[in-house]
């Protein structure tokens, strides 16, 4: 032991550790002035901090619902965007096949037309041929006439052995002729 610890048992009679109270209890002053110094901390703290730290978490409390309701906003507005746009989409497609429809038709009519156009120009080419057909036809038959006839008069004198002058006579036996050629034609 040291010497300090000597003379105070000397002087005391007794060892310092002898007459204490329990390891687990300690001094009544010690207990006294830590109550104290916990009654002075808690009432600052509960006058000045709790009351701050309260301010700043309603604050957050406020921002967090806040940012809640905005990101529930903007969620609900997002799909209503979402869902005009599957709208918009929806109409723009049924527009697009009613447009291709409308073409389809547009491109029948079109082609009717022109297959009617196609076919009255055939028919007033047909017939214009047919007119031209007919002119010539009718040309030939009045060629044929006037060289038969031409034929018919010199054959005549022939036979007769003297020239037919009267053009009355050569005219009426040109058109009886010509009238009995038609009525054997026509026989046949």
């Amino acid at each position: 032991m040291t010497n300090v610890t000597i003379y105070n048992v000397a002087a005391e009679g007794a060892l310092p550790l002898e007459s204490e109270p329990s390891i687990l209890l300690p001094p009544m002053y010690d207990v006294v002035w830590s109550l104290v110094v916990f009654v002075v901390v808690f009432l600052v703290f509960w006058k000045f901090v709790l009351p701050k730290f309260q301010e700043v978490l309603a604050e957050r409390e406020d921002r967090i619902k806040g940012g809640i309701e905005r990101a529930q906003v903007a969620q609900a507005e997002a799909k209503a965007a979402l869902e005009k746009n599957n709208a918009e989409l929806a109409e723009a497609r049924a527009e697009a096949a009613e447009i291709r429809e409308a073409a389809r038709a547009k491109g029948k009519e079109i082609e009717a037309e022109a297959r009617a156009n196609a076919e009255a120009e055939s028919r007033r080419i047909v017939e214009a041929g047919e007119k031209q057909l007919q002119a010539s036809r009718e040309q030939v038959i009045s060629e044929l006439r006037n060289e038969m006839g031409q034929n018919s008069i010199t054959l005549a004198e022939r036979l007769l052995g003297t020239e037919l002058s009267e053009s009355t006579r050569r005219s009426s036996t040109i058109d009886d002729f010509l009238s009995q050629l038609d009525n054997v034609s026509t026989r046949k």
